[in-house]
């Protein structure tokens, strides 16, 4: 991607062997290029109530995993979560390594070392 563009729903190839694509909400080229990383990829998470968090967490640790294996251990994941998102499922996440930035504290994103 060139320098400081963006992309929303941008398919990422993963796997060694077998290659398949992963959808990508938003991916972000920095304006300043940089070689030691990957442009930033965002995954949206919404949810009406804190059932529904814990059906599909495990989601987004597989697309990490799988993003880390095909890409190196550099590579991050970010979650843009608005709702509802109760302490289990924001341990299990960072457990597996990701972070999130809230829907109303969308100024965070600017704390992102680019």
């Amino acid at each position: 991607m060139a320098a400081g563009t963006y992309a929303f729903r941008m398919n990422l190839p993963v796997g060694k062997a077998r290659k398949v694509n992963i959808p990508i909400d938003v991916v972000i080229q920095p304006a300043r290029l940089r070689k030691d990383r990957l442009p930033i990829l965002i995954e949206a998470k919404s949810a009406g109530d804190f059932t529904n968090t814990n059906k599909r967490r495990k989601e987004e640790a597989t697309k990490i995993h799988q993003l880390q294996a095909t890409y190196g251990k550099s590579v991050s994941l970010l979650l843009f979560l608005c709702g509802y998102f109760g302490s289990d499922y924001l341990g299990y996440e960072a457990a597996e390594g990701l972070d999130w930035v809230w829907e109303h504290r969308i100024d965070d994103l600017l704390k992102l070392r680019l």
